[in-house]
């Protein structure tokens, strides 16, 4: 939508409701506004500027505002949510969504090994790696906020057909070439930046299309086991890329996860729109752009976690410029021994995602935590003197990296307005993805000049300076301080008010 002049509520102002067609006699959600259209607790910035309260369940069932809330110290669900790790999966649309997703996410991580690895073989440079990630994502830099635009605009079932559509055809065309052995360098590189131009919509359309298929109540848990969803496919994608590629060539990989994608389109066909939940959809108009960047400025709750997974994007997410040299350079392994390196990273990633599903709130010590803990594990997994030890540290990397993200993650989308969504999540995805031409190629001439430890240990360095930069930063701005104790004989770490009274609420 435009601006007030196109109709559209300013930040601050009433809403039209988020609601779900009815279906018998269902009820209709509504939603809040500000940071409080979702199942997050209203946020000092909106406090003080008269924002309506969030709708709270009543027992009989129907939402209702509420008036002189206080705002709590974490995100948590609305009242009278089921709770359990595979809650969302009860709803039908979203059960294809993620059967679908699976499928396609096992033949994205098979391509994404396989391209690395042929990239190494063929130009025999970690930079080039780094060039090949680098150009997958910049898209994302350069346009990523107008793929939010897009995801606002229109129907995102329709948006992701065709994306999902065009993603198969680019794995199809890579398949083609390196079966009939034409394939060079240039050919991946292009390949990479049209499935990042692809990505640029299909991101933040599919990230904010899983509030519509589950409801305000169970987004936490569905952006969960979408994460726990992609992780798992990390456990068999690597390892059917490696046996592939030794046996009978990298082509064959790229071919299966070209068809892979007739899976998440088959799920988007059956899925049935009467039990969608309606958002309104933002007519085209002008300034929408900015619009999306002046909701996101000033509030701590979306920039803490955008600026902090920046960060940690563009210096500590570069796995494949670092995995492919330690297992090529320094431990003399091939491509078997990259895909193990991965699988081990999955492993952790997707313990920490279904943790992530059985919690029902977001607490800012999480995140900031979290992200020093990931920082600190890179810098010393860089001195690992044997495979065998590096392989094991390379299990909380992934769990730590993953509750990183998905605290974030979750965060940024239980804070945000409905009608702004696509556009916060597209300026999330942006600079989470969008730094990698900047710092997959820094790393990877890092690497290449220094060797591999000194690229990976950068790498964590910058990502634990920035974590604990942020941590105070943000601890000031919501006026809390750190306090380490003693709880049941165990450490503990909690955040406290400054002053006496009540908790400040940490929402970030």
């Amino acid at each position: 939508m435009g601006e007030a002049a196109c109709g559209r509520p300013r930040p601050g102002e009433a809403r039209p409701p988020l609601t779900r067609a009815p279906q018998g006699g269902e009820t209709t959600l509504s939603s809040g506004s500000g940071a409080d259209s979702a199942p997050a607790p209203q946020s000092a910035h909106d406090s003080s500027t008269g924002s309506t309260p969030a709708a709270t369940p009543t027992p009989g069932g129907s939402p209702t505002p509420t008036s002189g809330a206080t705002p709590d110290a974490t995100l948590t669900p609305a009242k009278g949510t089921k709770g359990g790790t595979f809650s969302s999966l009860k709803i039908r649309n979203y059960r294809l969504f993620a059967t679908g997703a699976v499928v396609s996410n096992i033949g994205t991580w098979m391509s994404r090994i396989t391209q690395d690895w042929l990239v190494l073989s063929l130009t025999g440079s970690s930079a080039a790696v780094g060039i090949t990630t680098a150009l997958q994502f910049l898209p994302m830099l350069l346009f990523g906020l107008y793929g939010g635009v897009i995801a606002d605009r229109y129907p995102k079932r329709q948006i992701l057909l065709a994306t999902q559509a065009a993603m198969g055809l680019c794995g199809l065309s890579l398949a083609f070439l390196t079966l009939s052995g034409h394939v060079q360098v240039w050919h991946v590189y292009l390949i990479a930046f049209l499935l990042g131009m692809v990505t640029v919509v299909d991101n933040p359309s599919r990230q904010s299309f899983v509030s519509e298929m589950v409801g305000p109540s169970q987004l936490r848990n569905a952006v969960s086991l979408n994460s726990a969803n992609f992780q798992s496919a990390r456990l068999i994608g690597p390892a059917v890329a490696g046996v592939l590629i030794t046996t009978v060539g990298s082509g064959y990989a790229f071919l299966l996860n070209g068809l892979s994608f007739l899976a998440p389109l088959a799920g988007l066909l059956l899925m049935r729109q009467s039990e969608l939940f309606k958002v309104e959809r933002v007519p085209r108009g002008k300034g929408q752009l900015r619009e999306g960047l002046r909701y996101v400025r000033g509030r701590p709750e979306l920039i803490g976690p955008i600026v902090l997974v920046g960060f940690i994007g563009t210096f500590g997410f570069n796995f494949p410029i670092w995995l492919t040299a330690f297992a090529h350079e320094i431990f003399h392994g091939g491509a078997g021994l990259y895909s193990f390196f991965n699988i081990l990273m999955a492993v952790g990633s997707l313990a920490a995602a279904l943790l992530a599903a059985r919690r029902r709130s977001s607490r800012l010590r999480l995140l900031i935590l979290a992200g020093v803990g990931f920082g600190l594990l890179e810098f010393l997994v860089s001195f690992a003197p044997s495979v065998w030890l590096f392989s094991l540290l390379l299990l909380p990397i992934g769990m730590l990296g993953m509750t990183t993200n998905i605290s974030a993650n979750t965060s940024v989308q239980m804070a945000a307005d409905p009608t702004m969504r696509g556009r916060v999540m597209s300026l999330y995805m942006m600079v989470f993805v969008g730094g990698t031409p900047v710092g997959g190629p820094l790393l990877g001439w890092v690497t290449d000049t220094y060797g591999a430890r000194v690229g990976f240990a950068t790498g964590g360095a910058v990502s634990l300076i920035a974590a604990a930069t942020i941590g105070v930063i943000l601890t000031r701005v919501v006026g809390v301080r750190v306090k380490v104790g003693l709880r049941d004989g165990r450490p503990h770490v909690d955040l406290v008010p400054r002053t006496e009274g009540e908790r400040v609420p940490a929402t970030v």
